[in-house]
């Protein structure tokens, strides 16, 4: 058995999950409704306040999708239940961020402003920055993956770069930051 896939997912107060045709999961709470199918071979059951995923057989096949689908699900509990955030900081001189509805407008360094339509499932907000601070970009969605598609979205518009970390990266980050040129090694 998949350590992963014959774990319960735990319903929390407020999400239903329901089985459509097709093997469509939607997932329904307070942060949205989600939807995903699932393999015809994988069978989902929903028993008092928890979701069982099953596979028939031992195949190769069935096991990698065992757990895949198990954790999508999960997934998708904690989405609607709680929902997902991702916080991103622009480091640069000049560097700034501005939410104006859907449209993010950055300015990242180049002789012109970068304008991204997001989705309608994401929401950003830009908090005020203080001085000497690096701008903040903080985006939320009921779907991780497309909160995290976004934000990858947005840090390959100028990814930190290792000798001075200049770019966007997730808040918490690690940079490998190289030692760059030795001005007198003799």
């Amino acid at each position: 058995m998949s350590r992963i896939g014959k774990l319960p997912v735990n319903l929390p107060q407020g999400v239903t999950v329901t089985v459509a045709a097709g093997n469509v999961v939607v997932v329904k709470g307070p942060q949205g409704e989600l939807k995903q199918a699932v393999d015809k071979d994988i069978t989902v059951a929903v028993e008092g306040g928890q979701v069982k995923v099953a596979r028939p057989t031992d195949q190769p096949r069935h096991r990698s999708m065992h757990g895949l689908y198990r954790a999508l699900i999960s997934n998708m509990v904690v989405g609607v239940s709680e929902g997902y955030t991702i916080q991103q900081e622009l480091v640069g001189v000049g560097f700034k961020v501005e939410v104006k509805g859907q449209v993010l407008e950055l300015s990242l360094g180049f002789s012109h402003e970068i304008h991204l339509m997001l989705p309608k499932e994401v929401k950003a907000e830009a908090p005020a920055v203080k001085k000497g601070e690096a701008p903040l970009l903080i985006l939320k969605s009921a779907d991780k993956q497309l909160v995290g598609q976004v934000a990858a979205k947005i840090r390959s518009l100028r990814k930190p770069e290792p000798y001075k970390g200049k770019g966007i990266k997730f808040v918490g980050e690690q940079l490998r930051r190289k030692a760059g040129k030795s001005a007198a090694s003799k």
